[in-house]
């Protein structure tokens, strides 16, 4: 990530020395003055632009290529996204975030002030889990928190969250927040010690799907294919990935491929096109798989029920049947279609919320 960073600084600082001396460049300009390939001149180009550091002075014409200027060393935005999906009473947040480090942040102080809230990072990507609700929770300088939820609630099909701050994520509640991806529109009120707003994004519908047995022992990954379908549904409109799982079952399975992992993939939608997702992807997986017992499983809602995380854990330290799998997915209203690939699909599921560390790592 640092290097990350470092090239981006790098970068802008030429585009905005040739906006100085020239008014504008192109692709080619900075592909020359950085000594880099032309490809990727341009994705730089194509990022900062994206970020607001950019402006298109000059449309291409014939051969005249497009033209470019340096707006600002500082991003429009450092939320990329900013979305929401309802369970019953409790809302999930998902916040992606242009910096690992603001995610962390941001965490940290929203845990400290909020200590009932779930609060889960994973890279750039925040997650909460709060309960709908007013708090009142004072922000202010350490020891204080600097940023808290004070408050998530639902109004027709959006959910409205009530945020108070100070210092920069004041600034990112009254300049950024409003661009990210997901957001409907920020209102925002300035009192004397802190700033408040209220965050509009659409209620979603939380989906998790999990797969399994889609290998053989030629060829085929259960973990690349599970990527490859978290791709495919992203670029479906109306959805919003959130991430990947691995889980390691039971290891002495005779019938194993390999390492004997499932995956499950986590994804919000427009609550419309929940069907739509689960055809897509009983499509895809059957399209792609290299085995015939391939199995899907596919659950609404992100809250796993007691049942359902006990069938995952099992499947790490014992043999369980396809039986044993569709009676659970029936008590717990899940999708499943396909063969043997069921168990671990289900499991999957079960397994999505634990800690990495404890589902990468075989049970014994």
């Amino acid at each position: 990530m640092q290097g990350v960073i470092e090239r981006r600084r790098s970068y802008l600082q030429l585009m905005r020395k040739m906006t100085l001396r020239k008014g504008s460049f192109t692709v080619d300009d900075l592909a020359q003055i950085a000594g880099i390939p032309r490809s990727t001149a341009r994705d730089w180009i194509a990022r900062l632009f994206d970020e607001g550091c950019l402006t298109v002075m000059k449309q291409p014409h014939g051969r005249a290529p497009s033209r470019y200027a340096a707006t600002s060393a500082i991003p429009r935005t450092a939320c990329r996204k900013i979305f929401t999906a309802v369970d019953g009473e409790i809302v999930e947040v998902v916040h992606e975030c242009l910096s690992s480090a603001c995610a962390a942040f941001c965490a940290r102080h929203h845990a400290t002030a909020h200590p009932a809230i779930k609060v889960i990072r994973e890279g750039t990507i925040l997650r909460e889990f709060v309960r709908m609700g007013r708090y009142d929770i004072n922000v202010g300088l350490w020891p204080e928190p600097a940023v808290a939820v004070t408050g998530i609630w639902q109004e027709g099909d959006e959910i409205v969250q009530r945020i108070r701050s100070v210092g920069g994520p004041a600034y990112s509640l009254t300049g950024m927040m409003g661009r990210a991806e997901g957001v409907i529109r920020v209102d925002t009120v300035r009192h004397e010690h802190s700033t408040e707003g209220c965050i509009r994004t659409q209620a979603l519908q939380h989906i998790i799907i999990g797969i399994d047995n889609t290998d053989s022992l030629e060829e085929g990954a259960t973990f690349a294919l599970a990527i490859a379908l978290l791709d495919y549904l992203s670029e479906l409109s109306g959805t919003f990935p959130i991430g990947h799982h691995i889980a390691m079952l039971w290891q002495d399975l005779p019938e194993k491929t390999a390492g004997n992992s499932c995956s499950a993939i986590e994804l919000a939608v427009v609550p419309e096109k929940a069907d739509l997702i689960r055809r897509a992807a009983v499509r895809f997986v059957g399209d792609e798989s290299v085995s015939d017992s391939w199995g899907i499983a596919m659950k609404t809602g992100f809250i796993i029920p007691k049942s359902l995380h006990q069938f995952g854990m099992k499947a790490r330290t014992s043999l369980v049947t396809c039986g044993e799998a569709r009676q659970c997915a029936r008590e717990c209203d899940i999708y499943t279609y396909g063969g043997a690939g069921i168990i671990g699909s289900l499991a999957a599921i079960g397994l999505a919320h634990e800690p990495e560390d404890v589902i990468n790592t075989p049970a014994f």
